[in-house]
């Protein structure tokens, strides 16, 4: 009995034991060089650390003074015309500021003048649903959700209502309660620019007759007037930049047919056994995730016969009716000719168009017409939606969208796990604006008409070196319960690369026990042969000997945009959003 309280009371004591964190011997000797192996580090001796190790060419005296005043009067309170120079540990705590020194440029720094089928555009699916594919709610709270985080391509599914005289937003034959399109359309105009001031596009997937298609061009331009975008032309020949249609609306849907009542759903679809299945509560592997099933493959061929973007274009004898007004407001046509894959890839001289593709379409695509994929991407627009049976709103690996030049790949953001975490990822580039510049090799064609063929081997061009200081955070953020009852958390780092096959890889630290403040100081090297495409990954996990290991954190970011030296690196949760605490202090090196 007595023993065993004695070893209760231990661990107690243990559990709140948070040591304090010094600067790891990398910032030390920094410190000792650049002070000059004085106490203190002016502005100047500072100014010099940004550049020579920092890579920041372009800082400035004024630069260095402004991170100085602002370390001194967030750590010391210490007002204007004092000191003006850091110790030691202030150093420390600006490379370990998130807000001060973060590991990417907030800013927009791509060309933003070419046509938007130059970029990767972050693009939501069925934006509406508030869960899963079958029984959520529809609401535009998610599409505001999306919006805020700089989604820029918001799907909205519009059907008749049950008295045929009104528009509603729902995902089709299936239980979702519907929410008005006008409701949609104005959080949509409230909130489309919250985050980006470049263009929101609307894909409609429109299952409406032609008197609620004019219901729909008149809600349309009485709810965005000047903000909607109206092309001169019925077909554009070339799409405008991101920077032309700075805070403009753009409406994307298959130009309108007569008609047809939907046809009732295949029996198929019910008695589907296979469901979406992660592997735990962050998702599988991205690269462990393929859709091979022939089963998923009838399933998204009956999705894509009632899918608007998928139907055959207009190219019929029928002489349809007509909403003049409606098909005016299609700036993005979307649809696909007559004709299996090679017609779909066709690239037409005078017009721009959007393709839509399955996640299983375009891997067979990727399979047989790689080359011609990338083609049609330079100047077409390509969207890849999840497979039919993701009922539990997952996602798919989106590095094949991206190495074939797809500008659309639409993802669940109300879902979770890692193939999201790689799209935020993606999107934190650029300034997070909601569109990245494609890389140039996917824009090239050589003088035999040659473009990039995402299969070959590729020789290195450069190696990222990582190194994993220490983390910090944890223990504000989180229950001193939350990872271990009886003592201090295991934590262990993984980082790796997500990208093409070839440069795709993760390692991991060693497991750091008994500790709310982990200091790791390891080393990895990531050989990259296409780094324009790839994305760093990081995660931090909880070692649980008898049980799951616990999740404490991740992040994806571009390795393009990766600011080399030491970073100070923030840490989200697993549906991206950012926690308040914790971060990592981690140095980049490219070699």
């Amino acid at each position: 009995m007595g023993s065993s309280s004695y070893r209760i009371c231990v661990c107690f004591t243990r559990k709140f034991k948070v040591a304090e964190l010094g600067p790891p011997s990398d910032v030390k000797e920094a410190f000792k060089k650049y002070a000059e192996g004085g106490t203190y580090m002016n502005a100047e001796q500072l100014r010099r650390f940004l550049v020579e190790v920092q890579g920041e060419d372009e800082a400035t005296l004024a630069d260095a003074e402004s991170i100085v005043q602002q370390i001194l009067v967030k750590r010391h309170h210490i007002a204007k015309f004092t000191r003006q120079a850091l110790t030691l540990d202030d150093f420390f705590q600006f490379l370990f500021s998130v807000d001060l020194n973060p590991p990417i440029h907030s800013k927009v720094h791509h060309d933003m003048n070419a046509p938007l089928s130059h970029y990767f555009i972050f693009t939501g699916h069925n934006s509406y649903l508030t869960g899963n594919q079958l029984t959520s709610d529809c609401s535009d709270v998610p599409i505001i959700k999306a919006l805020k985080k700089g989604v820029r391509v918001i799907e909205l599914d519009i059907w008749p209502n049950s008295s045929k005289d009104d528009v509603h937003v729902l995902h089709g034959r299936t239980v979702t309660t519907p929410v008005e399109l006008i409701k949609c359309l104005k959080s949509i105009k409230e909130h489309a620019f919250v985050a980006s001031p470049y263009p929101v596009v609307i894909t409609l997937e429109d299952h409406l007759p032609a008197n609620l298609q004019a219901k729909v061009a008149q809600m349309l331009t009485e709810t965005f007037g000047e903000m909607l975008f109206c092309p001169q032309s019925e077909c554009l020949k070339e799409f405008p930049s991101p920077e032309e249609l700075k805070y403009r609306i753009i409406i994307s849907t298959k130009p309108p047919k007569e008609y047809l009542e939907a046809k009732t759903l295949d029996e198929k679809q019910n008695s589907l056994k296979e469901k979406d299945s992660d592997e735990d509560d962050w998702g599988k592997e991205p690269s462990g995730i393929i859709a091979h099933e022939e089963d998923d493959d009838k399933i998204d061929n009956d999705r894509s016969d009632r899918n608007q973007d998928d139907e055959d274009d207009d190219d019929s004898d029928e002489k349809p009716r007509r909403a003049p007004v409606y098909k005016s407001l299609i700036a993005i046509h979307a649809g696909k000719p007559k004709g299996g894959l090679v017609e779909a890839l066709r690239i037409e001289s005078d017009k721009v168009r959007r393709l839509s593709l399955s996640e299983h379409s375009l891997e067979k695509a990727a399979e047989s017409h790689g080359m011609d994929v990338v083609r049609f991407t330079q100047k077409n627009i390509l969207r890849v939606y999840p497979k039919g049976t993701r009922f539990n709103s997952s996602n798919y690996k989106p590095l094949i969208g991206w190495m074939h030049g797809a500008q659309m790949v639409a993802f669940n953001m109300q879902g979770y796990g890692r193939s999201l975490w790689l799209m935020q990822g993606m999107f934190r580039s650029n300034g997070g604006c909601g569109y990245a510049k494609k890389p140039d090799f996917l824009m090239n064609i050589g003088p035999n008409g040659q473009v990039f063929y995402p299969k070959e081997m590729q020789p290195v061009k450069k190696t990222l070196k990582v190194k994993v200081y220490l983390g910090d955070g944890w223990h504000l953020d989180f229950k001193q319960t939350h990872f271990d009852l009886y003592s201090p958390p295991d934590f262990y780092t993984r980082v790796g690369i997500a990208g093409v096959p070839a440069d795709t890889i993760m390692k991991k630290t060693k497991i750091k026990e008994d500790n709310w403040t982990p200091v790791w100081e390891e080393e990895f090297s990531f050989p990259l042969t296409v780094p324009e495409l790839a994305l760093l990954r990081i995660e931090v996990h909880e070692y649980d000997m008898s049980e799951k290991d616990d999740f404490a954190g991740q992040t994806c970011l571009p390795v393009s945009e990766l600011r080399p030296g030491i970073r100070a690196i923030p840490l989200c949760d697993h549906k991206g959003e950012k926690y308040n605490s914790v971060r990592l202090m981690m140095c980049f090196e490219f070699v």
